[in-house]
């Protein structure tokens, strides 16, 4: 390598007259240094003073949602930058023994194993051993796709029409047994398609246990030791493995559930059954050192990354806000990048913003109603500030959109029911069972309410059919008579 040319002394880079005397210059250092540094250590104290702050309020929120026994424990990192903010554990690991929850608490991390399966994917497409418009029955011959070709690129961003397990009515009977990996892959492919893939987007866990077969047979290894090797390795992840149920894991949080009586030890579930879909365990910790490689560079290629945070599309051209294994969005008026998991006794929540390099992440020992995007978005208010007002007012007529629409969902038919909300004089709506929640307008038929977000179709001046997006699921569904 040849060596720099570039001159690396004061004097080569600062030529010095004659008539200038060696003290004029070192006072003159003295002042350029000073007057930089100054406004830099403000800037730490600022730093320094915001982080205290934000700490505190990151207490709060999470004593609140601990507050009444909602929760067993919970963990919380909050990194800034270079700066952490938090990181610790509160409640408890082990309710039966009254273990308070360790700073490197370990916890199943449910679907936030996506991003992980989908950085594999990524990771394998760039080594030449497989690409995403591969159909998936180059690498598994036998699996019905029912005349159609479903590619990877339809598995990673949920549009392949392949139904989700965990919504199969025998779902729960067999996830409490161990099945060899073959028999839920005929399981699976005794299902018929909910959509031809590509016309609709529907979460299925499906697709992504499909994508764990892949990978094995594309690498040659074990899916865990793939990930172990490709992944956890390179991130510094030293508290992450493939979950067991049987392993003996240190320091690993038990998991529970909110039963009618209270919290109460989580239903067994086998981990051959999540699998690529959501059978990591992980800590904070381990998390924020992910977003940091990922969100990085040091996992994947600039194009390989790249590919890996565009949201999916439609036949018809329609941009998903799901990309792979990763939900790309907005919030608080600001670029966020996303996923969560649920799985028994678990719920996470993992949060990147781009733009301020901050990571939130959040592991919670219970599957109860203390939901972690929530936390998460409390403490990124918390830093940010809230959400900034949208919408318009609305002059139209509620009866032009009033009715019930529906479409294919996830693991039954999705109705939406559109009423007029007399307290705002514009629209509300009923997603299933659920209460009515009014709508803010955005203009051009459009409307919102927190994920959800709709867009009316009309034929001939009439609204006929509705765009639903709930991030999980995107379902154009038709107006009933």
């Amino acid at each position: 390598m040849r060596r720099s040319t570039i001159p690396t002394s004061p004097q080569s880079l600062y030529p010095r007259s004659a008539g200038t005397s060696r003290g004029a210059l070192a006072l003159v250092a003295i002042l350029v240094c000073s007057a930089l540094h100054f406004p830099l250590r403000a800037q730490d104290d600022a730093r320094r003073r915001d982080s205290k702050r934000i700490a505190a309020a990151v207490d709060s929120i999470v004593a609140d949602a601990l507050k009444g026994g909602k929760a067993a424990g919970m963990s919380v990192a909050v990194v800034w930058g270079s700066d952490t903010v938090v990181l610790k554990g509160y409640g408890y690991a082990d309710l039966e023994f009254d273990v308070p929850t360790p700073e490197r608490a370990i916890y199943e991390i449910g679907s936030i194993t996506k991003q992980f399966t989908a950085a594999a994917i990524l990771k394998l497409a760039e080594e030449g051993k497989l690409s995403l418009d591969d159909d998936i029955t180059k690498y598994l011959p036998d699996f019905p796709a029912r005349g159609y070709r479903i590619t990877l690129r339809r598995l990673l961003d949920h549009t392949s029409g392949i139904p989700g397990y965990t919504e199969f009515p025998e779902f729960a009977e067999l996830s409490m047994r161990k099945l060899p990996r073959d028999t839920l892959l005929a399981l699976i492919g005794s299902k018929p398609l909910d959509f031809p893939p590509g016309e609709a987007m529907v979460y299925s866990n499906s697709g992504y246990f499909l994508l764990g077969l892949v990978i094995e047979r594309a690498s040659g290894l074990p899916y865990e030791e793939y990930v172990r090797r490709h992944l956890f390795g390179p991130a510094g992840m030293q508290d992450s493995r493939y979950c067991s149920e049987r392993a003996v894991i240190k320091r690993r949080a038990h998991g529970y559930d909110m039963g009618p009586l209270g919290l109460m030890r989580a239903a067994y579930l086998d981990h051959t059954w999540p699998y690529a879909a959501g059978s990591l365990c992980s800590t904070a910790r381990d998390l924020v050192a992910w977003n940091k490689a990922l969100h990085g560079g040091k996992i994947l290629a600039p194009d390989s990354y790249r590919e890996l945070i565009t949201p999916g599309t439609l036949n018809d051209g329609t941009r998903l806000r799901y990309a792979k294994g990763l939900v790309v969005d907005s919030m608080l008026g600001r670029r966020v990048i996303h996923h969560g998991g649920g799985i028994n006794g678990f719920l996470s929540d993992l949060k990147y913003f781009p733009d301020d390099t901050l990571t939130v992440a959040v592991l919670i020992n219970t599957a109860g109603p203390v939901a972690p995007g929530q936390i998460s978005r409390a403490i990124a208010e918390a830093i940010f500030g809230p959400e900034p007002t949208r919408g318009i007012p609305f002059s139209g007529s509620a009866a032009d959109y009033a009715g019930r629409y529906r479409g294919v969902g996830r693991g039954r038919e999705l109705v939406i029911e559109i009423l007029a909300d007399s307290a705002t004089g514009g629209l509300a709506a009923r997603v299933g069972d659920g209460q009515p929640a009014p709508l803010s307008y955005l203009g051009r038929d459009t409307f919102e309410r927190g994920n959800l977000r709709l867009r009316f179709e009309r034929e001939g001046g009439r609204v006929v059919a509705l765009r639903a997006d709930l991030v999980s699921v995107y379902s154009i569904l038709r107006r009933s008579p």
